[in-house]
């Protein structure tokens, strides 16, 4: 598999080499340079979960790996499900939360981890990562305790929900987490400074584990088949996929698994207040505002880093951007919808409700509907209890980091000072 730098095309790498370097020059992100298509995808729907994934995947990254060796990846980091659940005639809720850490970013960030550790040529790693919420528990989960690997997670101080916090900030050993005094945006701008530092980059093996890494970005392909899977052949051939979007990963997978061969009809980009690509596809300028925080605080991004993947694949493919669904939701406007969920028996969080209430705007009376639910109700508590007047049980994993110290550290958003605290942890 060869993939090519989006900012600078000449740039091409073998997988491996993605996976190990994570950003092109320039800050450019790597993008397949061929993608396959599934011609008999009724028969690829038809197997199971992990050997299908492992079909994908390897279709993806060619020979490089061996058909064994990806299946055997895929084996190790896929271990939940993902199934749907219907929440009312014609619509289906994708969980994605049954993984480790509750949350869709499960799948990548372990898929990640096993990818590494198969590519790694022994050197020392660095993983450094920025997270608006769920990434940081799912790679330090994936990493923890992994030999020759450091792993940094910045995160924005005091505005990533407490559970949240709890599930990463608490692990220890070669986990390292430090709170920015700044918003996701500027932890993220951060992340992109250090990878343009090419001395400390070589210095300390810099990688990151954010969607900018195309393994994770990957890994997610898979559910989208999954969730097709288990629909009707009549009901997957008419679908409708609302997605909330943050850093628009999750939405780029999507769109490559359609263009892998998977028929999904169209797709809905829904936001909360940062708005930046509803307008962008409205207005056709790129604006982003400053970021607001709000109760979906794991979308709250106003420069999403994968966007230009999603411009690049419609580009190739001849999908015009307007085919995109598109609409952004108040927190007075989720937290409705998280009850209008709850009154139909399902328990939501703010992120999956703000995908439902776009997708029920937006769905006509043939199509079905399908929205992601990104994270376990019981990791937003604090707003969903609020909202439904619940005491919602904490799951066992959550449970466990509510009652640990965390160990994160306070720094301001300084550049120098980061690398200080990166060269301290090897």
């Amino acid at each position: 598999m060869k993939l090519y730098n989006i900012k600078e095309n000449d740039e091409q790498v073998s997988f491996g080499q993605a996976v190990r370097q994570g950003l092109g020059r320039n800050q450019g992100l790597f993008f397949p340079s061929e993608l396959p298509k599934f011609e008999d995808v009724d028969a690829l729907l038809a197997e199971d979960f992990v050997p299908r994934s492992a079909k994908i995947l390897s279709a993806l990254i060619g020979n490089e790996l061996s058909k064994e060796q990806v299946l055997e990846l895929v084996g190790d980091a896929f271990q939940f499900p993902a199934p749907i659940k219907a929440v009312k005639d014609g619509v289906y809720a994708l969980e994605l939360f049954h993984g480790p850490t509750l949350a869709f970013k499960d799948f990548g960030g372990r898929f990640m981890a096993q990818s590494l550790a198969a590519v790694s040529e022994g050197g020392k790693i660095t993983i450094l990562t920025a997270t608006s919420g769920d990434t940081g528990a799912a790679v330090a989960h994936a990493f923890y305790g992994m030999e020759n690997i450091n792993v940094v997670i910045l995160y924005p101080k005091g505005k990533i929900s407490p559970l949240q916090e709890k599930l990463f900030c608490t692990l220890g050993k070669n986990i390292h987490t430090v709170a920015i005094n700044g918003d996701f945006d500027a932890c993220q701008a951060l992340v992109k400074q250090a990878f343009d530092d090419s001395v400390l980059r070589e210095e300390i093996g810099l990688n990151s584990a954010n969607s900018i890494n195309i393994s994770r970005l990957m890994a997610q392909i898979c559910y989208y088949f999954e969730a097709a899977s288990q629909m009707i052949k009549q009901e997957r051939e008419n679908l409708v996929i609302s997605v909330p979007s943050g850093n628009f990963g999750n939405l780029t997978a999507g769109l490559l698994a359609k263009a892998l061969g998977l028929p999904i009809k169209r797709f809905i980009a829904a936001t909360n207040a940062n708005d930046t690509v509803p307008r962008y596809l409205e207005t056709g300028q790129w604006e982003p505002k400053p970021t607001v925080a709000t109760t979906s605080n794991a979308m709250d991004v106003s420069q999403p880093n994968n966007w230009p993947r999603i411009e690049e694949l419609c580009q190739l493919k001849g999908w015009g951007l307007d085919t995109l669904g598109k609409g952004s939701v108040s927190d007075a406007q989720s937290a409705e919808s998280v009850k209008d969920l709850h009154a139909l028996g399902y328990l939501c969080e703010p992120h999956g409700a703000i995908a439902y209430r776009v997708l029920n705007e937006q769905l006509a009376p043939e199509e079905t509907g399908l929205f992601l639910c990104t994270a376990h109700p019981a990791k937003f508590k604090e707003v969903v209890d609020e909202v439904l007047q619940l005491d919602i049980e904490l799951p066992a994993p959550l449970a466990k980091h509510a009652a640990m110290e965390l160990l994160s550290e306070d720094l301001d958003n300084d550049f120098d000072a980061l690398k200080a605290v990166l060269r301290k942890v090897q």
